[in-house]
């Protein structure tokens, strides 16, 4: 499995009325992750979408473990679940910044779709950098 970390800052805009980060927000922080996580590859999620290849999320998942607030830094650790042939699923925990609390885990699948919005393999240029990755590790 390959696994990246990166930090984020929770802003005001992230909480609620009680303070307290609103739930979409971990959907956001998944979305840095595997950002981050292609970014830390060589690969900014831009260019594969330039090459005509979009990945949209076909499913998610998310169970809170224990609430995020205003200013907190987060660690959030994705890991790419190389098992999946037919699209891409991203596991994700979202930690506090000494690591000790896992404020929520979850995951999304997404699909590999071509610029015509068809359903389509993961392609042989993300296959290439993903194994490239898994050997580095």
């Amino acid at each position: 499995m390959l696994t990246h970390r990166t930090k984020s800052r929770v802003i005001y805009g992230d909480t609620d009325k009680m303070g307290y980060a609103y739930n979409a927000n971990y959907l956001r922080w998944f979305e840095i992750g595997r950002s981050e996580m292609f970014r830390s590859m060589g690969l900014a999620y831009k260019t594969i979408e330039i090459k005509g290849i979009f990945l949209p999320v076909s499913e998610v998942y998310c169970k809170f473990f224990a609430p995020i607030q205003y200013d907190d830094m987060l660690v959030i650790e994705t890991s790419l679940d190389t098992g999946v042939k037919g699209g891409m699923k991203f596991d994700y925990c979202i930690l506090s910044e000494d690591g000790e609390k896992i404020h929520a885990k979850g995951y999304t699948k997404h699909a590999c779709v071509d610029k015509n919005g068809r359903v389509v393999r993961p392609p042989g240029f993300i296959k290439e950098l993903i194994e490239k990755n898994i050997c580095n590790e």
